[in-house]
């Protein structure tokens, strides 16, 4: 065990952050802090830290272990470069590098006990440089800035002149190169690209140190962590397994809670109306047994109702008419900030009844796109066109649809007059505004806040085509989990741009991943994409040959003249998942015939089943018939394995 709480009590006035609150993480166990927004994840990290104190507990780190703390806002004024402030974390192997080289210049002019004495300073401080990697450390700084999406042009920029984002991101660098024996990070996935949480996981899972994340990013948790710790109304409890393990022991958990609560409900009624009526026959018999039950009845400890979860808030999205099957048509869309070219001559075509995720690196093109196809900002070039009855919902990062002088409330009354209150309160506390807090005014909240309540208001518009723009930045698990159930139960269409891939898996039927400057086209989720990606990027997406500028337009890859079209690249998909299902079952009765081949088998051999002619019959004549049938399935799946 490197890590131990116990008994933590954290509040800040009436309100109780952690009560009781205890957990351990073993060596290099990869642990998750789980709970909803303001649930005080954060500050029991700073706890364990040392940077607030607990109202009483302890907090035992193993003696001799390091500890290392990414916190979600990091403000770095070093007037360092990236790669200079990065290089800091390996400052021990560079001073050692400065003394052997200071000694190897020093032994040209000893000799004697004076050279032997240089000589073993000189093994000892080679043979440490060696056990740290040192020879390697420069590879590895480049390898970490790169791995978190910084190119080698960018590690000359000053940190001080970086966006927030890209300051966490130097700083997670940093942290990960001083390798500490556990890592504290809060939302270290917040500021990164697909390609760079992917290269993270990787990191992470390999990592000789024990991590405890705080993270609302579920695919990135399921990947790495084997156990989470979940604190809900200052309530610490511990699961074994990843983020998916935990939501389904949680939800088995809180059912048995919930129907032992329903239970002892139904028992506490019964008994008192079986004492009404004792009481009410009036005679000394039952008035003794309605007593009798009473005390029983008092001796009953009540159990508390589980809390109800947001999970229970069930979003009813309905366009307001039915759009025509062709929803939207794109052709051969070019768009360039000068000098860097985002995409060249895409073309595809929307589908009634799609959801498709736009995925790609940060700064490809993603928002733009979506900015052209909402008309906020030209194309350079090509054109699109809307189908008939679309009405399109828009969802924007920059929320510029609210008004700042309303409060959250009126601001959702004022666009959906007939809406009642409950309804506005359900759809307000889905995305996390409960109480007190739909009073508040849109003027006085974050960006994040304002991006919730546009996002409930797209949610009521009654648009059969919604353009999202990250929809689940800001949302606590929970709150995805609504919009997710919402989104699959939609009947319009949907098109999203999203680094969630949690998300995406959950919610998308088709994938466009924009890659050198053009669109490659995935019938399928998340996973799917994962499969397929480096097999149709190559075939749909070639990168620009070696010695062409980064600024060069990329041929495009118009979906019509491809190798395969859209619809003929969708049958080949169809026609190998139904060789993948068709194989599976195909294992599987060879699997089960196999089994009971080796179960007559054993039948054939007990007394009193070979001294039974009737029965030795029928297991011959079944034994013959699973041989037969074991010889087809054997060709089958020959047939279908190739």
């Amino acid at each position: 065990m490197i890590l131990a709480c116990h008994n933590l009590n954290k509040a800040f006035g009436d309100q109780i952050i952690v009560k009781d609150g205890s957990f351990h993480i073993e060596d290099r166990e990869k642990a998750a802090l789980v709970g909803l927004n303001g649930a005080g994840k954060s500050t029991l990290l700073k706890i364990v830290m040392g940077e607030l104190q607990a109202d009483s507990g302890e907090v035992i780190l193993t003696k001799g272990k390091t500890v290392g703390y990414l916190a979600q806002h990091q403000d770095l004024m070093s007037g360092n470069t990236i790669y200079e402030e990065v290089k800091t974390a390996k400052a021990e192997i560079i001073e050692m590098e400065k003394q052997i080289r200071t000694i190897e210049l020093e032994m040209s002019h000893l000799s004697g006990e004076q050279l032997d004495a240089r000589l073993a300073s000189y093994h000892r401080l080679t043979a440490a440089f060696e056990r740290a990697d040192g020879y390697a450390y420069k590879s590895e700084l480049t390898g970490v800035l790169k791995g978190l999406g910084f190119t080698e042009e960018e590690f000359d920029k000053p940190v001080d002149a970086l966006s927030g984002g890209q300051k966490t991101r130097v700083s997670l660098g940093k942290l990960l190169l001083t390798k500490p024996d556990i890592l504290l990070l809060d939302e270290p996935t917040n500021h990164l690209d697909m390609n760079s949480i992917a290269w993270l996981e990787t990191y992470l899972l390999n990592y000789p140190g024990a991590v405890l994340i705080v993270s609302h990013d579920r695919y990135f948790l399921n990947r790495v962590v084997t156990k989470v710790i979940e604190i809900e109304l200052g309530s610490v409890m511990t699961y074994m397994g990843n983020y998916s393990d935990f939501a389904e022991k949680k939800k088995q958990l809180r059912d048995a809670k919930l129907k032992e609560y329903l239970n002892q409900q139904r028992e506490i009624k019964h008994q008192e109306a079986v004492i009404e009526k004792l009481r009410s026959f009036n005679r000394e018999k039952s008035i003794r047994r309605a007593e009798s039950r009473e005390k029983l009845l008092n001796k009953i400890t009540p159990l508390e109702k589980p809390v109800e979860q947001n999970t229970d808030i069930h979003l009813q999205l309905e366009p307001a008419c039915v759009s025509g099957n062709d929803v939207l048509h794109v052709e051969n869309l070019s768009k360039s900030f000068p000098p860097q070219t985002l995409f060249t001559g895409i073309s595809f075509d929307i589908r009634r009844g799609e959801h498709v995720a736009i995925i790609g690196d940060n700064g490809t093109g993603k928002t733009t796109l979506l900015k052209i196809l909402n008309s906020v900002i030209p194309a350079d070039s090509g054109f699109f066109t809307l189908g008939t009855n679309v009405k399109v919902g828009y969802y924007d990062q920059e929320h510029h649809v609210l008004h700042m002088e309303k409060t959250i409330f009126q601001e959702i009354s004022d666009a959906y007059p007939k809406l009642t209150n409950t309804e506005i309160r359900n759809m307000l506390a889905a995305f996390l505004f409960t109480g007190d807090d739909v009073f508040k005014l849109i003027g006085d909240l974050s960006g994040g806040e304002r991006g919730r309540v546009s996002l409930a208001k797209l949610m009521l518009s009654e648009a059969n085509f919604l353009i999202l723009d990250e929809p689940t930045n800001h949302l606590d698990i929970a709150s995805k989990e609504i919009l997710e159930r919402a989104l699959n139960d939609y009947t319009g269409t949907v098109l999203y741009v999203s680094h969630d891939r949690y998300f995406i898996n959950q919610t998308a039927t088709r994938i466009l991943d924009l890659v050198n400057n053009t669109f490659v086209n995935y019938i399928g989720n998340y996973d799917y994409y994962l499969e397929k990606k480096d097999e149709l990027t190559q075939v749909y997406a070639v990168p620009p040959a070696t010695g062409t500028s980064g600024t060069e337009a990329v041929p495009a890859v118009d979906v019509s003249e491809s190798k395969l079209s859209w619809q003929e690249q969708k049958e080949a998909q169809a026609r190998e998942r139904k060789r993948q299902n068709d194989l599976k079952r195909t294992e599987e009765r060879i699997g089960w015939l196999e089994e009971r081949d080796a179960e007559i088998d054993a039948l054939l051999s007990q007394e009193e089943v070979y001294t039974n002619s009737v029965r030795c019959q029928e297991l011959a004549k079944e034994k013959a018939a699973n041989a037969a049938e074991l010889e087809e399935l054997y060709e089958k799946w020959e047939e279908l394995a190739e």
